[in-house]
């Protein structure tokens, strides 16, 4: 009787219902976990937002077309961003495609002539969407969401997401506009925002909208309209970061109206991921290898060089962790959140902003590599810290090359021990020491030091580097190799370094030798206060990063041998070091080194001069190491003085300003 109420005196209002309500699945998205620095600031986190969804609707195609245009009007008043895959801009009318591969694949696809214009194919796209509208400005934004709808695709019960974090002021008028806005919806959701701007950019990375691919290896875990980490800590820990998506059920009539909805899935937060980084030490580092940069280009210390970029790194020396990690120039990750435009990337790109040169850039060592050519010297016994060896200013061996000093005064430093030979940056002394080690033993230990191969710091695309070793002598089909033995042993030939490799080798220079391993990651605790242990931490940045283990032979320094060089380097920051000038009357000593190397010409025939300068303090009991390199800086000199600023603030000193000797600097030549 029950069934033959429901089918035969009912049936027809339940036919009438179903034909007017339909119910949708959605996605209640995960609060994405927060990235935090070691003292508890929030450097990335997630707030709730307003979302704009699309439905498809029974809506007529002038209908949509209508409403496509309300809505660009609506974000574009409001100042808000929303997704536009359109290929084609207008005024004038240009192709946007990366190749021309890309851009015939687009126009096969769409049933456009091979051979037509920008404007004639956009012209096939507004007549394909039955565009009546005549401003061509208009035009552009209603066919730039109607590619975009049929392009990512959406139905009746699965929703496109076509703009997140929208302005309050844009959810208000979609709402109160909704019969003009068919299948338009507005969603509550939580977006990521980057809390100290472009702070810690290489660092934190950024995350953007999942593509095709990626989808569809992962849709088991994404939705179409997801966001995923596409570079630095976002990236390498999207697995912790991300969460689990909850699901609800939404029962809505055929025009889009919602009439009710209910949790089927509760959603589980990410876990927040806690960083070495100490954000405050962090923006001073910024901002000091920034002001070097400018200073260096303005000719504030004496000779103008057009100085392109650089990277600071701060490690602790006794634990490895990083306290800061800087390459200059930086970006904002928040740009990419609702697709970056074209123009932003372009001038991203034209200065590689977007390369971590910490980890990614490599660059020839100069002069701060002298330290590991005097420890091998001396621990293989070819030298002695009292053996002093006669700089005439040109080596007699390989293919004689001069000592700095040479090119400028036509002499040599003379008689010096390996404590004046660093202070004074005495290539001579070095070639003598390289020439008598070989290029095999002097490898092994910058290997040792972890020069020339990756550290394994938790961030992805880390570069090598190259060694300068015999087995890169062979593969480059070397024929010099005493030229290169000679080159090799004051930090160039082959050898090309990132800045982390840099730090790793200056922390374990200032702790004697003791092998310490970079590190970005304190800890990190999922949604429900469970801190994960370090062993699966290990364990996953090892799968993510193809880390499998390296058995580097330790070695121990004699403590004389070790001696001997901390004193070459406070030297250098001390008395008539390269470096002593900018840290006179600093009150904390310092163990430094500067260096430079040349790297190629620019446009107008100019010397490109990369500069180092490295150091750790204090210099008695050192907790601190750190490193600048400018592109293009001209001297280890010039750089020293973001060092100087970075220990200042440390240890919570007030910089003093160095009334800087212009006339000081003729001693710090190109290769030092």
């Amino acid at each position: 009787m029950q069934l033959f109420n429901l089918q035969i005196i009912h049936g027809k209002e339940y036919r009438e219902t179903s034909n007017t309500k339909l119910s949708k699945e959605a996605t209640i998205q995960a609060a994405r976990g927060k990235i935090l620095d070691r003292t508890g600031t929030v450097l990335a986190d997630t707030q709730m937002g307003f979302n704009v969804q699309l439905f498809k609707s029974k809506a007529s195609e002038e209908e949509m077309n209508n409403a496509m245009l309300a809505l660009a009007e609506i974000f574009e008043k409001n100042g808000d961003k929303y997704i536009d895959d359109f290929p084609i801009s207008i005024e004038p009318f240009q192709y946007n495609f990366d190749n021309e591969e890309q851009m015939n694949k687009w126009r096969e696809d769409n049933d456009i002539s091979s051979q037509a214009s920008p404007e004639e194919a956009f012209y096939v796209m507004k007549d394909k969407y039955e565009v009546t509208e005549t401003d061509i400005a208009k035009v552009r934004k209603i066919v730039g969401l109607r590619y975009t709808i049929e392009h990512e695709g959406y139905s009746s019960t699965s929703a496109l997401e076509i703009a997140s974090n929208v302005s309050r002021a844009s959810a208000l008028e979609i709402n109160e506009r909704g019969t003009e806005l068919p299948g338009v919806s507005i969603e509550t959701k939580s977006n990521r925002v980057y809390t100290q701007g472009s702070l810690a950019s290489h660092v934190l990375g950024y995350i953007g909208r999942i593509n095709e691919e990626e989808y569809n290896a992962n849709s088991d875990k994404y939705e179409k309209d997801d966001y995923i980490g596409r570079t630095g800590i976002e990236r390498l820990f999207e697995d912790y970061l991300k969460g689990e998506n909850g699901t609800k059920q939404i029962d809505m009539t055929v025009d889009g109206t919602s009439t009710g909805e209910y949790v089927t899935k509760e959603a589980v937060g990410g876990a927040n991921v806690v960083l070495t980084i100490d954000s405050n030490l962090q923006s001073v580092t910024e901002t000091a290898l920034k002001n070097n940069i400018e200073k260096i280009k303005a000719g504030g210390f004496g000779k103008q060089y057009n100085a392109q970029g650089g990277s600071a790194v701060v490690i602790n020396v006794k634990t490895g962790e990083i306290l800061a990690m800087v390459s200059c120039p930086d970006y904002e990750p928040a740009e990419f959140l609702n697709g970056i435009s074209q123009a932003k990337y372009a001038e991203y790109n034209s200065n590689s902003a977007l390369m971590n040169r910490a980890i990614q850039g490599t660059y020839a060592p100069g002069s701060i590599f002298k330290m590991v050519t005097a420890i091998a010297g001396l621990q293989e016994g070819k030298i002695t810290t009292s053996e002093r060896i006669n700089d005439t200013g040109i080596y007699p061996y390989g293919n004689r090359p001069h000592c700095w000093i040479y090119d400028s005064y036509h002499v040599g430093h003379g008689r010096l021990n390996v404590v004046g030979a660093l202070e004074k940056s005495c290539n001579y002394y070095f070639y003598e020491t390289g020439w008598r080690l070989g290029l095999d033993k002097l490898a092994a230990y910058a290997n040792y030091f972890g020069l020339g191969r990756k550290t394994g710091i938790e961030l992805p695309y880390e570069a090598s580097g190259t060694l300068a070793s015999p087995e890169t002598s062979a593969a480059k089909n070397d024929t010099a190799p005493e030229s290169t033995l000679l080159s090799a042993s004051i930090g160039q030939s082959y050898n090309d370094f990132t800045p982390i490799q840099v730090a790793k080798y200056i922390a374990m220079i200032a702790n004697r030798g003791k092998v310490v391993n970079p590190t970005l990651i304190k800890n990190i605790v999922t949604a429900d206060g469970k801190q994960v242990s370090t062993t699966e931490i290990q364990e996953y940045i090892n799968q993510k990063l193809g880390i499998t283990a390296k058995d580097t032979e330790s070695l121990q320094i004699s403590d004389e041998n070790m001696n001997a060089v901390l004193e070459g380097m406070r030297g250098v920051t001390d008395d008539t070091g390269t470096a002593a000038s900018i840290f006179q009357g600093f009150s904390i000593a310092v163990g430094g080194k500067t260096g430079s190397t040349e790297a190629g010409v620019d446009a107008n025939g100019n010397d490109i001069i990369n500069a180092w300068f490295v150091g750790f303090a204090p210099f008695d009991d050192p907790e601190i190491a750190v490193v600048g390199m400018v592109e293009n800086g001209g001297h280890g000199y010039y750089v020293a003085e973001v060092v100087r600023d970075i220990i200042s603030e440390y240890f919570g000193m007030n910089v003093q300003e160095v009334n800087e000797d212009v006339s000081a600097t003729s001693e710090m030549e190109v290769i030092r």
